[in-house]
């Protein structure tokens, strides 16, 4: 590791994020060169490269997420959103894909907005859009609700409509999240019988997690992109679950 190198894995663990145009002005280097560094350091698991950003290997905050495959997710929210109308009310749960959802839908449809994630209600506090924000433990990493309460109030509110992120599937496991309490969360939204769609990168597909999130038969849709694997398709259509795949396009 050089000096610049060193620099740049300086800054990026004192700062969080950093974007490779930043790095390229401090170092006074090409972001072609930046980037050069950028895949060094993420071979050698010194660090993380998101969307134009490089990011400690332990940040995991919501914001760092959303730019990770940042191009596909804002598709796949832009497909989700024409599935919602007018009028409704609709709960998004958690998750990069869904803070980019409640975005879009603030921004082109007059709905209401239910949601356990403060991260999604302050990203809409200069839209018109109506946002129930449900209380409980704040679990400060996810930035969200959750916990008894939160189960509690889930019960007190209605919604036509639930996004559900995850963090894996394999057809012996199913949808599986990786925090208990999360999970918790969203089977609480399950009992709601709402009309549930995951709204997820096909990255998911494949991993697995320790907690449980269904059965598969609570939910009614998947929304992801097409690098999902064509055997992961077909078992999910076998289950009943409608799949949408949206064509990646990458912007010009």
């Amino acid at each position: 590791m050089n000096s610049r190198q060193q620099l740049i894995l300086q800054m990026v663990i004192d700062q969080g994020r950093v974007s490779v145009a930043e790095l390229a002005k401090i170092t006074g280097v090409s972001e072609v060169t930046i980037r050069q560094d950028l895949n060094l350091l993420e071979k050698q698991s010194y660090l993380r490269r998101t969307h134009g950003y490089a990011v400690p290997l332990d940040s995991d905050d919501v914001e760092t997420r959303m730019m990770n495959n940042y191009p596909i997710k804002r598709q796949l929210a832009e497909f989700a959103a024409n599935l919602v109308n007018d009028g409704e009310t609709v709960f998004i749960e958690n998750g990069s894909s869904n803070a980019l959802l409640a975005r879009t839908l603030a921004e082109q449809k007059n709905i209401t907005l239910i949601t356990v994630s403060s991260y999604i209600a302050h990203l809409l506090k200069e839209t018109p859009c109506e946002v129930i924000l449900l209380g409980g433990i704040y679990q400060k990493k996810s930035e969200s609700m959750v916990g008894p309460l939160t189960r509690q109030y889930i019960q007190q509110v209605h919604f036509s409509k639930a996004f559900i992120g995850i963090d894996g599937w394999q057809p012996d496991t199913g949808f599986t999240g990786r925090d208990m309490m999360r999970a918790d969360v969203v089977n609480a939204v399950l009992e709601k019988g709402s009309e549930a769609i995951i709204l997820t990168d096909s990255s998911k597909f494949g991993a697995v997690h320790p907690y449980t999130l269904g059965p598969a038969a609570q939910f009614s849709r998947v929304i992801t992109d097409d690098k999902l694997n064509p055997t992961a398709h077909q078992t999910l259509k076998q289950s009943g679950l409608a799949v949408d795949i949206v064509p990646h396009y990458p912007a010009l």
